[in-house]
């Protein structure tokens, strides 16, 4: 449908889609073999949204939603987009410190959770550390000093837990909800409210949530839904996380505004998504690059039909032209795109096009896209520069965050007078406006299409009794893109200490992708005439002892 900005909210377009296009398959799952048409996606979306407004959050509240990609992390999206609270997504590798943070200062009222991703009771033992009090209250009424608004925990499974609501109980007290309330919330809803919140790193080390509209989200969809051409004749296979803008955005909001299947996979696995694929004659497929690598690998080792892929995005990190033409010449995605952009700009700001020559599609990330304004600066004078001289990237339109949430003067930091958003990453533009991305301003690291800011894991080191200081780097890795390096100095009296003691600390508290691969103990740091130290030569040192692994 087309989006009017400034007016369409996200669960219009989910009705409309249930009007218009009723009996086409909006979900399906090849996990659980289940297919749901728009009809009844809107409907289960609208039971979960009542469920919501039972639960007693008011349009504006906060719910952290904590889970892997399946289904019921689609119903709340699109449910809660309905009745209006606020989406805070959760990152599916957070532990108790990062959880504990982020319950905090998103003021959550409510944590939906899964058990658990890797092991199925994961996150209940995380819950447990962070949450003991949930054991001794009645479901609804927890009460915790260290999170004063965190009220309620909906486990998305059938066990019964002690303080906890389960699933089923949210969609049976929805039914309380009349039609009239409902519809009285879903009028009160403005295109420009805070619908979704995800959180991202910075270099404070203090990660900060950005808060993204209806507007943001559907104009976003829309443009880059359109650049790939998606139409209800569609079916786009999702295995990137939902807890980033890419899942939720490129990939089932895309979906919904241009009326094509969600075929989302619980967690990568290549065997999975190409068999998904094939069962679903999906003909869009997004990843990071890691994950075509994966799937280029498996279609050498077994067949699958993947005839029908035409389109998709891979993002995250740069694309290598080997990998571009497996994915085009063994995969048949003929006509896959990049794109560029941050949390920040919801996510999209330049795409490539359907036709566009290789060397653009694996060289550059492509050109603005459709209503929004991209700029090269001087990081000093803020003068925009000419083609191929090298700047910060700076991007303006619709698609711009509201702010971070509670965090004015970092917002004012990121956005400037003139509403311009200052990525951080230095680009340059060529005379045909793609843009190429050339390095940071910031020390960003990028594992697996995983953005790690080196502040954060510095901030929790510092807290290790032994340790006196800590730089940590990115470091080459053929695998990953990077891989996360540490130097740490040691406090005097620490005696000796390892790697392995340095990991297991790590352990339970900080992502595991976030756990340094390296580590490297130091008794001084390189520094300047003026002090700063110098993590390029950090860098340096690192690759030349591990080499590229």
């Amino acid at each position: 449908m087309g989006i009017e900005i400034g007016k369409t909210r996200i669960g219009d377009v989910v009705e409309e889609n249930a009007r218009k296009l009723a009996d086409n398959v909006a979900l399906a799952y090849y996990e659980y073999d289940f297919r749901k048409t728009f009809a009844e996606f809107d409907e289960i979306c609208s039971q979960v949204a009542k469920g919501l407004m039972a639960l007693g959050l008011k349009k504006g509240d906060h719910f952290a939603m904590w889970a892997n990609n399946q289904p019921e992390w689609v119903y709340a999206q699109f449910g809660s987009a309905k009745m209006g609270a606020v989406m805070v997504t959760v990152n599916t590798n957070f532990r108790a410190f990062e959880l504990e943070y982020l319950l905090g200062q998103s003021d959550a009222n409510t944590l939906i959770l899964t058990g658990g991703v890797r092991t199925p009771d994961e996150y209940l033992k995380v819950i447990d550390q962070v949450l003991p009090e949930l054991k001794e209250c009645e479901p609804g009424k927890l009460r915790t000093d260290k999170l004063p608004h965190l009220k309620n925990v909906i486990y998305l499974g059938e066990e019964k837990i002690p303080g906890v609501y389960n699933w089923s109980d949210l969609i049976e007290m929805g039914k309380t909800v009349s039609d009239a309330d409902f519809q009285e919330r879903k009028d009160s809803l403005e295109a420009d409210d805070v619908i979704m919140m995800q959180y991202t790193s910075g270099t404070t080390g203090y990660p900060k949530g950005v808060m993204l509209t209806h507007s943001n989200l559907l104009g976003n969809a829309q443009s880059m839904a359109e650049t790939m051409g998606l139409t209800p004749e569609d079916a786009l296979c999702i295995p990137v996380p939902f807890f980033h803008c890419f899942g939720c955005v490129i990939g089932t909001m895309c979906s919904t505004v241009s009326g094509a299947t969600m075929v989302p996979v619980t967690s990568f696995d290549p065997k999975t998504v190409l068999t998904a694929v094939e069962k679903y004659k999906c003909t869009a497929l997004h990843g990071v690059p890691t994950m075509f690598i994966a799937e280029l690998e498996e279609m050498n080792n077994n067949t699958y039909d993947t005839s029908h892929l035409r389109t998709g995005v891979m993002a995250g990190s740069t694309c290598p032209v080997e990998v571009m033409r497996g994915v085009i010449d063994k995969m048949g995605a003929g006509e896959l795109t990049i794109v560029y952009g941050q949390t920040e700009a919801s996510p999209g700001i330049t795409q490539t096009r359907r036709d566009d020559p290789m060397d653009v599609r694996t060289e550059t990330v492509g050109r603005a896209l459709p209503n929004v304004e991209v700029k090269v600066v001087d990081p000093i004078t803020n003068k925009t520069l000419g083609p191929d001289q090298p700047g910060e990237l700076c991007s303006r339109g619709y698609h711009i965050m509201k702010g971070y949430y509670k965090m004015p003067e970092k917002t004012d930091e990121a956005i400037d007078s003139e509403g311009w958003l200052h990525t951080g990453d230095l680009a340059t533009v060529d005379e045909k406006s793609n843009y190429r991305i050339v390095g940071r301003l910031k020390d960003l690291i990028i594992r697996g299409g995983e953005n790690i800011y080196p502040r954060e894991i510095e901030e929790f080191l510092y807290t290790h009794p032994k340790v006196k200081d800590i730089q940590v780097v990115g470091i080459p890795s053929r695998k990953y893109g990077e891989q996360v390096a540490a130097f740490i100095q040691l406090k005097s009296d620490a005696g000796d200490t390892t790697e392995d003691e340095i990991r297991e600390f790590c352990k339970d508290q900080i992502s595991y992708h976030k756990i340094p691969r390296h580590i490297f103990f130091v008794k001084e740091f390189p520094t300047t005439a003026s002090g700063k130290i110098q993590k390029y030569k950090l860098r340096e040192h690192a690759v030349q002892e591990v080499g590229e692994k």
